[in-house]
C-alpha cells in the first residue's frame, strides 16, 4: 500500500515565480514518496515556460527524474490545462494511483501530500480529498462546499440573517468543519484524487473555461459512487487570487456567467437553471435594497446584478454562449 503512487500536478499561466515555489514546496514532499511532479504551462507566451525550465535545470528537478515541464499548447482554462498534466501520467508511461492537483501560488505544508494520500488509501469509497488551505496571513480560507442550487444563491446573494438562518442547510460556503469530513465539493486549490475517479469521469469537463470545474467533477464523480472529503488537519498556504485575481475583481467576467450557466444546464436542466438567476437575481435585489436602507457596504463586482440579467437574457433568445470558450483577457493567472 505505502507504494501507491502520485502524480503532483502545477499548473502554470504567467505565475512563474510562483510555481517555482511551489515546485520547491512539492520537491520537499515528493521525495520520499513515489511518484513524480509534472508542471504544466498553459501557453503563457510570457517567457514562463524558459523561465521555468532554467529554474528546474538549475535546481537539479529535471535531471532527478522527479520533476517535468510540458506544454499545453493552448491556454483552455484551468480544467483543460490539469487534464493536460493527468494525461502525461507517469514518465514511465504508467498511469499514477493518484492524481495531486497544487495551484502555483500554493504550498503544502509538510506532510500534506502524503496525508492526502493515505487517507484515500484508508477510505475505500472516497474518490477525492482535500486539504485545508490557509493565506500566508494564516486565514482560513473557505475550500469546502455544497453543491449549488437555487435556495444557496439566493441565501447568499440576500446576506440577511433570518433568511440565511431559515436556508442554513443550503448555504453552499458552510463554516469551515474541525474534523474530517465527507463534502459536496472542495477547491481545486489542493486536491488529491483517485486514479479510478478520473478513469470514470473522464476528468475536468472542458467545456468551463474557469470557475465551477471541481464543482461539476466532484457532481460527476459523486453519480459514479465516489464520495469527496476535506481534511482539516493537513494544508497548504495559498496566496489566494493570485491566480484568479477574484477578489480583486471590478467586474465579473463573462467566463463566470458562462460556467455557471454551464454547470446548471449541465445538472439540473434549462428550467432549474432558469429558476436558479431568478433566485440570485432575487437575492441580489433583496440586497440591493438593504444597501440603501441601511447604508451597507457594496459586497458584489461593479454592475454585477446588471451582468447576472443581461447574460440570462442572452441566453434565454440564444445569443450567448452555453459553455465557456478560450478567451485571452483574464486575470495574470489561469487559476
Amino acid at each position: 500500500m505505502t507504494s501507491a503512487t502520485v502524480l503532483t500536478v502545477i499548473l502554470n499561466y504567467r505565475t512563474p515565480d510562483l510555481t517555482i515555489s511551489a515546485c520547491e514546496a512539492a520537491m520537499r514532499e515528493m521525495q520520499d514518496l513515489p511518484g513524480e511532479i509534472v508542471v504544466v504551462d498553459n501557453a503563457s507566451g510570457d517567457g514562463s515556460f524558459e523561465k521555468l525550465s532554467k529554474a528546474a535545470t538549475d535546481y537539479g528537478w529535471l535531471a532527478s527524474g522527479k520533476l517535468r515541464l510540458v506544454q499545453s499548447g493552448r491556454n483552455g482554462g484551468f480544467g483543460a490545462g490539469m487534464n493536460v498534466g493527468m494525461n502525461a501520467g507517469l514518465s514511465n508511461g504508467a498511469a499514477p494511483d493518484f492524481y495531486y492537483l497544487l495551484n502555483s501560488d500554493a504550498w503544502p505544508d509538510p506532510g500534506c501530500i502524503r496525508g492526502l494520500r493515505d487517507f484515500l488509501l484508508e477510505t475505500p469509497d472516497a474518490g477525492l480529498a482535500a486539504s485545508a488551505v490557509r493565506g500566508i496571513d494564516d486565514d482560513p480560507h473557505r475550500t469546502a462546499f455544497r453543491f449549488p442550487t437555487a435556495a444557496g444563491e439566493f441565501e447568499a446573494a440576500a446576506r440577511t440573517g433570518p433568511l440565511s438562518r431559515l436556508l442554513r442547510d443550503h448555504i453552499i460556503a458552510p463554516p469551515l468543519p474541525a474534523r474530517r469530513t465527507r463534502v459536496d465539493w472542495a477547491s481545486g486549490a489542493s486536491l488529491m484524487i483517485r486514479r479510478e475517479v478520473i478513469a470514470a469521469t473522464g476528468g475536468f469537463d472542458e467545456r468551463f473555461f474557469l470557475y465551477f470545474e471541481e464543482t461539476d467533477l466532484c457532481h460527476r464523480a459523486q453519480a459514479e459512487g465516489w464520495s469527496t472529503h476535506y481534511l482539516p488537519d493537513v494544508g497548504v498556504v495559498h496566496i489566494g487570487s493570485a491566480s484568479t485575481g477574484m477578489k480583486s475583481w471590478n467586474r465579473t467576467p463573462q467566463y463566470w456567467f458562462d460556467s455557471r450557466l454551464h454547470y446548471y444546464l449541465k445538472t439540473h436542466g434549462r428550467a432549474y437553471a432558469a429558476g436558479a438567476t431568478l433566485a440570485l437575481v432575487t437575492g441580489a435585489a433583496i440586497w440591493r435594497l438593504r444597501r440603501l436602507v441601511q447604508a451597507k457596504p457594496q459586497a458584489d463586482p461593479d454592475h454585477f446584478l446588471t451582468d447576472l440579467v443581461s447574460h440570462a437574457l442572452r441566453a434565454a433568445l440564444g445569443r450567448s454562449r452555453t459553455a465557456p470558450a478560450p478567451v485571452t483577457a483574464i486575470p495574470e493567472d489561469s487559476r
